[in-house]
């Protein structure tokens, strides 16, 4: 599904150049769950936006779905993100004044879907996340944890081929972070969605079947995961 070839990507910052990615190179098939990790500079935040197809590369292939991203305009692109990928980030960005039933019709809204279907489709895509009772509950009425679950219903409602998740956890408690994971698990199953989770948190990459390490801008690792966290085990302990 995602194919990626000696990707490069060269910001201009004033007289010098910044080579966020040198080279790049890794797949990712259909169904996968996927770990991308690296410290800060690593050019993971690049990767997860040339995947999201909010950027292009400098140079290099990427190809999506048999679809070659880096010859695609501003409105491809668009189209891309809208029908193929769900986003999920680390601050919630939901709309503080709207239910969280009408934050999750959001997407449905811009692609022009009618009114009825609508509210059914986000309110399957609450349950789905465990929040069916919650959905007249504006973001303040609810914890963190139940907001990044709007937000992940938000990114599930129109049934994408890819749930990208940028530090998902980043905001959240140990444990909080640990039910968000097993909840993109259980996705995973139900759907075979393809999921990629960028992280700087080894735990929480524990709980995809495969990791991706990036160091200045390239590879340096991509191995299967040998003892993935699987939903149900034990929470780590809570820093005091």
């Amino acid at each position: 599904m995602i194919q990626m070839e000696e990707l490069t990507k060269i910001y201009q910052m004033g007289d010098n150049e910044v080579r966020a990615l040198n080279g790049a190179s890794f797949t990712i098939e259909k169904g996968e769950i996927v770990a991308i990790m690296g410290p800060s500079g690593s050019g993971k935040s690049t990767v997860m936006s040339i995947i999201g197809c909010l950027d292009v590369p400098s140079g290099g292939r990427y190809m999506l779905a048999g679809m070659a991203v880096e010859n695609m305009d501003d409105s491809q692109l668009a189209e891309i993100r809208g029908r193929k990928i769900g986003f999920v980030f680390q601050q919630f960005n939901l709309l503080a004044r709207t239910s969280a039933l009408e934050n999750v019709m959001l997407p449905l809204t811009y692609a022009g879907i009618s009114g009825r279907e609508r509210q059914a489709r986000a309110l399957k895509a609450l349950e789905r996340v465990g929040l069916s009772d919650r959905t007249h509950h504006a973001p303040n009425e609810l914890s963190g944890g139940q907001q990044q679950r709007v937000a992940i219903a938000r990114a599930i409602v129109n049934e994408p081929a890819i749930l990208l998740a940028d530090e998902p956890t980043g905001a959240l408690d140990s444990r909080t972070g640990v039910e968000i994971m097993d909840l993109f698990q259980s996705l995973h199953r139900e759907n075979g969605q393809t999921v990629i989770v960028v992280t700087h948190d080894s735990y929480v990459a524990r709980h995809t079947d495969r990791i991706i390490k990036l160091s200045d801008g390239m590879v340096v690792s991509d191995e299967p995961n040998p003892d993935p966290i699987r939903a149900g085990a034990p929470r780590p302990a809570e820093k005091l």
